[in-house]
C-alpha cells in the first residue's frame, strides 16, 4: 500500500486515462485447501491499476469526470462518509482532471481531520459537513436545488458513485483473459461494480458477490439497479449476505486475522470493508464445498487499502 500519497504527481491529465489501458494485474493464491480441492483462485489487482485512485472507483468515475468535462463544468460535487473511497478517489480524479470537486460529508467535521479526509481537502476538495437527517435527503430534488443555490452549477456523482455512467465505466473491467474464469467474485456495497460485471459476465460464467451491507434489502437493490439500466445478465448469480460482520464498516476478530494471515502468506493486501469480507466468504465457500472441484475462480480485489489508515488509527489495529 502506498503511504504517501502526496508523492505521486497527480498534474498529469494523460495518467487517469492512460492507466485505464495498463494491462491488468493478476494474482495467483496459493493454498493447500485450494490444491485439496483442485481449484485455482486468481485475484484480479485493480487496486494495483492507479497509484492512488483504486480499484473500481477508477472505473466509475472515469464516464463520470469525462462528461463533466465534455458538459462544460468546472466542479463536482458528490457525497460520502468521512473515511469514504469514494471521497477519496473523486477529490483525487478531479484534482488530476483540472476539476474542482466539493465533499458533502455525512456527521461533523471532527479536527485534525483524519487521512482520507485530509488526502481530499489536499487536493482541492471543499468539505461541508451535513447531518445525518440531511443527508438521508441527499437524492431529493429539493435538497440539490439547495445545493445548487449555494454553490452554483455543479456535475452531479452520487454516493458511492454508481450512477449510468459507473456502470458504462465497471462493464469494462472483465477483459477477454478473463473469461475463461468459470466463476467471478466482487465485494458489494451501492452495487454498481456488481451491475457492471453482470453486464459483461458470459453464460458460462457465474458471478458471486458478497455484501458488506447488513440485510437481505441488497438483493432488490441489485434488481432495481439491473431494471433502471436495463441490464439482462447471461450469466448466473448469487450474492452472499452472512459475511458482512455485523455491517458496514464493522468488523469481527476473526476477519482482523484472516486479513493479517493473507497478508503474511500471500502477500496480499485487503481492507476490512469490502475486500477483507469477499476474500473470507470465498474461503469460507471453498470450504464448505460450494464450488465444484476443478473450478477457476477469479477474486476482483476493488481497492480501498486507503481506509486502512483510518481504520488503523481509529482502533489502533495494525493490519
Amino acid at each position: 500500500m502506498i503511504k504517501n500519497y502526496k508523492s505521486f504527481d497527480l498534474k498529469s491529465l494523460n495518467y487517469f486515462i492512460l492507466a485505464l489501458k495498463k494491462p491488468a494485474i493478476y494474482q495467483k493464491i496459493l493454498c493447500p485447501l485450494f490444491t485439496e480441492r483442485q481449484i485455482e483462485v486468481t485475484v484480479k489487482r485493480l487496486d494495483l491499476l492507479h497509484p492512488v485512485v483504486q480499484g473500481n472507483k477508477f472505473y466509475k468515475l472515469h464516464y463520470n469526470l469525462q462528461a463533466a468535462k465534455e458538459l462544460g463544468h468546472d466542479k463536482v460535487l458528490t457525497f460520502g462518509g468521512a473515511y469514504s473511497n469514494h471521497i477519496h478517489a473523486t477529490a483525487i480524479a478531479a484534482a488530476s482532471n483540472g476539476l474542482n470537486s466539493i465533499g458533502m460529508i455525512r456527521g461533523e467535521l471532527i479536527a485534525p481531520l483524519n487521512p482520507t479526509l485530509t488526502d481530499a481537502q489536499n487536493q482541492g476538495m471543499a468539505l461541508h459537513p451535513m447531518s445525518r437527517s440531511e443527508y438521508r435527503e441527499k437524492d431529493s430534488p429539493t435538497l440539490l436545488e439547495r445545493l445548487r443555490l449555494r454553490f452554483g452549477n455543479f456535475f452531479l456523482i452520487p454516493e458511492g458513485g454508481t450512477n449510468a455512467l459507473a456502470i458504462k465505466g465497471t462493464k469494462e473491467i472483465l477483459n477477454d483473459q478473463d473469461l475463461s474464469m468459470d466463476f467471478v467474485t466482487a465485494p458489494i456495497g451501492t452495487g454498481g461494480t456488481f451491475a457492471g460485471l453482470l453486464a459483461s459476465a458470459l453464460p458460462n460464467q457465474k458471478l458471486i458477490g458478497f455484501s458488506v451491507l447488513k440485510g437481505q434489502f441488497i438483493n432488490s437493490e441489485i434488481d432495481d439497479l439491473l431494471q433502471k439500466h436495463k441490464i439482462d445478465p447471461k450469466c448466473t448469480y448469487d450474492i452472499h449476505t452472512a459475511y458482512h460482520f455485523g455491517g458496514y464498516a464493522k468488523h469481527k476478530p476473526e476477519l482482523i486475522q484472516f486479513i493479517k494471515e493473507l497478508k503474511q502468506n500471500s502477500n496480499l493486501p485487503l481492507d476490512p470493508v469490502y475486500t477483507g469480507k469477499m476474500m473470507f466468504g470465498l474461503f469460507d465457500l471453498i470450504e464448505k464445498d460450494y464450488f465444484p472441484n476443478g473450478s477457476k475462480i477469479l477474486a476482483i480485489h476493488t481497492g480501498g487499502l486507503q481506509g486502512i489508515r483510518g481504520f488503523e488509527q481509529r482502533l489502533g489495529i495494525e493490519l
